[in-house]
């Protein structure tokens, strides 16, 4: 069963990432924000959410405590009140160079190639992609509600 063998592989994942990211004081989703802040140095919760694929129910309070422990910073966009925009501290930026380390160790425990990881990216992607999509039988019925 193709869900189960990536079930598994999530679990698999974070059980590789929690040592390393122990470490440093982070958990698994607090580190995927900071790779999007890192790639876009500032975002919008909803930016957030929507590349990572949290709703802000679970965003909130992570972001809460990454500017606990003054990773980021959080403020009211000024043109528009309801957004939030997220940025990145020094202490939040300087953490990028801690996590090159993660990265090489975990590269180093998947075995495989850049390439590799890149094609199983790309499949992977792919594939939520799809599975995100309404089956054109559901969208008509969501229409009919």
């Amino acid at each position: 069963m193709l869900c189960f063998a990536v079930y598994s592989l999530s679990h698999a994942f974070n059980r590789t990432y929690k040592p390393l990211l122990d470490r440093l004081g982070l958990t698994y989703p607090q580190y995927l924000v900071l790779l999007a802040l890192w790639q876009h140095k500032v975002m919008t919760v909803k930016q957030i959410g929507e590349q990572l694929g949290l709703d802000s129910g679970t965003l909130s309070p992570l972001l809460k405590r990454l500017d606990t422990a003054g990773l980021v910073s959080r403020t009211r966009d000024r043109k528009d009140e309801r957004q939030v925009n997220i940025a990145l501290t020094e202490k939040g930026e300087a953490l990028q160079a801690d996590v090159g380390h993660v990265q090489m160790v975990f590269g180093n425990a998947i075995g495989c190639s850049t390439e590799e990881a890149r094609s199983l990216q790309i499949v992977l992607e792919a594939l939520t992609q799809k599975l995100s999509q309404p089956e054109p039988s559901e969208a008509a019925d969501a229409d009919d509600v």
